[in-house]
């Protein structure tokens, strides 16, 4: 044992080393998700901007080598010498923490950046990086290396523009997943803060490809054209979003909301115009403000309480089904969870929240009657479903004794109970179920064979989903439950592996499943964890050689490799497997199951939002929209997942 435990021991890391020595801290991980988090934190400084009514256009673009620059129009960081410090303002914002306009409220009243530590962790955390001002004529330029001034603030001359323009490298050797931006996932949060300050211009361009492409964001409707935004191919209970606003002790409140007749619930809140993904003060006031002014309308309504119960209250649930609602609330001083900022802590905002939110909607649904009136009919049916589903696992349960599913009879389950290690295998029909058994490695592999047709989760109520007789084992084998009782510790294998036939029947087993994981646990395909097996088309053989390929095309570049070696096609036996169940178990083994050869695609969702809708036009009930979208993209098509 080392003992030597002195004043010695103790490390003092200096200027930007922490940022560099716990990364995740700071920006929460050092994947994708961190270092696409680089340019929020830069975003969001030309956003205080925004608020602040200084700047109404940002730029944020990719340059090839995974470069990235975000420019504003805003006032341009000041470059004066600082009177205490002794440096360019420039300088300490850009290399010191807990350095910023945020904490003086003369210069922001809110802001999203508020822990000042933004900047100067990207700087700490890029190869380099570059900063140009433009501000009162001149323009200024500072450049640094993982974040240490390696010039002087200089002047480069005059300019007749003004704003701020901050280009950088992400460095490798913190980002060694990846330094390369994705598209899609910018653009989600770009959308989203263009909705949320309407007036601003946010365009999105990339310049890594032979021809750039460009997306502008622009939102005069603000929140009520988001809630519309992602109501679009939903079938809405009421024409217009509701809206609500309201200030009380510099607190200001934004909501807007819209119920539609599917049966999920869509509730995005935002504070200073960060995704509080976990919700907080400002989403508790809300919610129990909605509940209580809902259930209000239903006991004074005569006719519409006769359809519901005696004693039963409409619960928050039955009140939220089919909403979809936007809260945007900005707070001078907010308490958040830690600097990536995913649940707000202000317990003030939770009863300014409820007061505000109950008087206007108390107001509106006055004023509306017809609107309440057909609310009110969809949170009945909600309860209704709800109190049969409580009534009948009541029974379930006094007639079994048993407070949830058995693993069902079809799952060959695997004998390591590490849900880390573990993988199961959905798979399509008895016979490829069976050749699967046969291949797995049955330590670590289960093996779930499905049947019949697939339920389409999108057109039917949740309680359905729960009883369905095909959807059951998979919810049983995974343990996690689903909806509001899906507990993900509870998972008992970390890769779900759907493996279907490559053809039509098969892709739309495969988009069934989808559909059903992304509704009712879409946890698991945020974590990663769903994949889709991909079983070869062909098997290529001439005398001993054996090749499996997985596409026409790799099939034809086989069949030319050959014939460059002068053996003609009519010579190779070509094998095109129509389905799984045509596979012997050793090849299935060999090509799709075996973790050192498989080829499988890991299902990811960059953009929930999109996905949604995309999901919605495709499975739902509405017919138009989907016909609409195949027409639009069927060039784009192909029948392989």
């Amino acid at each position: 044992m080392n003992s030597a435990y002195s004043a010695g021991s103790i490390q003092v890391l200096k200027g930007l080393e922490a940022v560099r020595k716990r990364p995740g801290m700071y920006i929460g991980s050092t994947g994708p998700k961190g270092l696409h988090h680089l340019v929020y934190e830069v975003v969001d400084n030309s956003i205080d901007e925004a608020m602040a009514g200084f700047c109404d256009r940002i730029v944020v673009t990719l340059e090839k080598n995974d470069i990235c620059r975000v420019e504003d129009n805003g006032r341009g960081i000041p470059v004066n010498i600082h009177p205490t410090e002794g440096v360019s303002a420039l300088e300490l914002v850009m290399t010191r923490l807990h350095a910023g306009g945020k904490f003086d409220k003369g210069s922001y009243k809110v802001s999203g950046g508020l822990h000042g530590v933004g900047v100067a962790c990207v700087n700490a955390l890029s190869s380099w990086m570059e900063a140009t001002i433009c501000r009162d004529g001149i323009q200024y330029v500072q450049r640094y290396e993982i974040g240490i001034p390696k010039t002087a603030v200089k002047e480069i001359g005059q300019t007749d523009r003004c704003g701020t323009i901050i280009r950088w490298a992400a460095d490798p050797n913190i980002f060694n997943e990846t330094t390369t931006y994705n598209f899609d996932v910018l653009a989600r949060r770009l959308r989203e803060l263009a909705f949320l300050n309407p007036g601003i211009v946010i365009v999105l361009r990339d310049e890594r490809l032979t021809v750039p492409k460009e997306s502008v964001f622009s939102y005069e409707g603000g929140i009520k054209q988001f809630v519309t935004y992602l109501n679009d191919k939903k079938q809405v209970l009421h024409s217009e979003p509701i809206y609500i606003n309201g200030e009380k002790d510099d607190v200001i409140i934004e909501v807007a909301l819209q119920y539609n007749s599917t049966y999920e619930e869509l509730i995005f809140s935002y504070v200073n115009d960060i995704n509080t993904i976990e919700g907080g003060t400002h989403l508790d006031g809300f919610k129990s403000s909605l509940t209580r002014v809902v259930n209000s309308f239903l006991t004074n309504n005569e006719k519409m309480k006769k359809k519901m119960e005696k004693e039963e209250k409409l619960s928050g649930d039955d009140v939220r089904e089919g909403l979809t609602a936007v809260l945007s609330i900005k707070v001078p001083e907010p308490q958040f969870e830690g600097q990536t900022k995913t649940k707000l802590g202000n317990t003030e905002v939770r009863g300014i929240m409820d007061s505000v939110v109950n008087e206007q909607l108390t107001l509106y649904f006055d004023q509306n009657p017809q609107i309440i009136e057909k609310v009110l009919g969809k949170c009945i049916l909600a309860a209704k479903a709800r109190i049969a589903a409580r009534k009948a696992k009541e029974n379930t349960r006094r007639k079994s004794g048993m407070d949830s599913f058995g693993l069902p009879g079809k799952l060959s389950d695997c004998s390591s109970k590490k849900a880390e290690e573990c993988e199961v295998y959905i798979v399509e029909g008895d016979s490829a179920g069976g050749s699967a058994k046969q291949g797995r490695d049955p330590r670590i592999q289960a093996i779930l064979p499905l049947w019949g047709k697939m339920l389409n989760v999108e057109k039917v109520r949740p309680e359905k989903v729960v009883n369905n007789e095909k959807l059951q084992p998979v919810i049983a084998s995974l343990g996690t439950g689903i909806g509001k009782e899906f507990n993900i510790d509870k998972l008992r294998y970390h890769k779900i592996i759907i493996m279907a036939d490559a053809d039509v029947d098969g892709s739309h087993i495969a988009t069934l499943l989808l559909t059903f994981f992304f509704r009712y646990m879409p946890q698991l395909v945020e974590a990663g964890y769903i994949y889709i097996a991909m079983p070869p088309l062909y098997r290529v053989e001439y005398k001993k050689d054996r090749i499996f390929v997985f596409s026409d095309e790799e099939r034809d570049a086989v069949i030319a490799n050959f014939a460059d070696k002068g053996i003609s096609s009519d010579k190779l036996e070509i094998q095109r497997y129509k389905g799984l169940g045509e596979m012997e178990w050793k090849e299935l083994k060999e090509t799709t199951m075996d973790p050192t050869n498989r080829k499988m695609k890991q299902v990811s969702i960059s953009d929930a939002i999109e996905a949604d809708k995309i999901f919605t036009t495709l499975m739902g009930e509405e017919v138009e929209p989907r016909r609409k979208f195949i027409e639009e993209n069927a060039a784009y098509a192909t029948l392989d997942v």
